[in-house]
């Protein structure tokens, strides 16, 4: 008996390490359809990746047939996640746009150490010296792929991007806060999407500018690519606990500096590369730490 929870608990794993590097695939892949979208504002490719997601979401509640029942004090939670989620995404795309790939991504997976703060402040988890040492270390990663010289001229960009990272992370924590109160993962994502469409709508009213074929379907494929990423790291995280698993995430900036350079013939400097190798450190780090003090 004991041997078969073992090989269940085993497959589990396995499945769970797949699905998040799925989802890894997805977003770079969502980043290189981004970029390929041409000079279109970054606030309308985030409505059209946001719609793709809200009618996807939409659909499974549906299909669930299961009522909803939302307690009235998740509902901060749930706007807080909509509200820095939508932040986090439009200054990613932003950063998408105008840097490397990699940069942009590995800007963006800063979040995870801004999630640990955003855990201290709202779910008043505390953490250790050392998480706070790593979450240090790693924004100093975060200055070797910003460079902030103050001449650079992807200075603003990286910072936004910096700024999409530390959206991210604090979205993350009120997802976690919300899922405290039992609320669904899909009414969350089916929230979220209809929040940022909704922030979006008053500038494409003010400033939309026309797109081609060629670059309705790069939306469609970048809305696509962003919600097949996002129902994947759900099933990840469903199968496998995160602090098992969440390292694999990083694969990301392998699709990320393969697409970049193949697709876009990027190639990250010395003092990217050298961020790159620090907050992936950092992560490393902080994930087997984590672990060994669940054990």
């Amino acid at each position: 008996m004991m041997e078969v929870k073992s090989n269940e608990k085993q497959k589990r794993y396995h499945l769970g390490v797949i699905y998040l590097i799925l989802s890894a695939f997805f977003f770079a892949l969502m980043a290189v359809f981004i970029r390929l979208a041409g000079d279109l504002p970054s606030i309308e490719k985030a409505f059209f990746r946001n719609v793709v997601a809200v009618v996807l979401a939409a659909g499974i509640l549906i299909k669930s047939k299961e009522r909803l029942s939302i307690p009235r004090k998740a509902w901060p939670s749930i706007l807080g996640r909509a509200v820095f989620g939508t932040v986090g995404v439009i200054c990613n795309f932003y950063a998408i746009d105008r840097l490397l790939l990699s940069d942009a991504l590995m800007l963006n997976k800063m979040s995870p150490f801004f999630a640990v703060l955003g855990s201290y402040f709202i779910l008043k988890e505390k953490f250790t010296i050392s998480q706070g040492m790593a979450v240090f270390i790693a924004f100093i990663g975060g200055l070797f792929v910003i460079k902030p010289t103050g001449t650079d001229l992807e200075l603003v960009p990286a910072l936004v991007g910096l700024m999409g990272g530390i959206g991210a992370g604090l979205a993350y924590s009120f997802l976690r806060k919300a899922g405290t109160y039992g609320v669904k993962s899909s009414f969350v994502i089916m929230f979220f999407s209809a929040f940022s469409c909704l922030v979006c709508i008053p500038y494409l009213v003010v400033n939309f500018v026309p797109f081609d074929g060629y670059q309705f379907l790069m939306l469609l494929l970048c809305g696509a690519s962003a919600a097949a990423g996002q129902f994947s790291i759900t099933a990840a995280y469903y199968h496998a606990p995160a602090k098992e698993i969440s390292v694999f995430d990083y694969t990301q900036m392998l699709f990320a500096t393969a697409f970049g350079f193949f697709i876009f013939g990027q190639v990250p400097d010395l003092w990217s590369i050298v961020g790159y190798v620090i907050i992936v450190s950092m992560a490393l780090w902080m994930f087997f730490y984590n672990r060994n003090r669940e054990k």
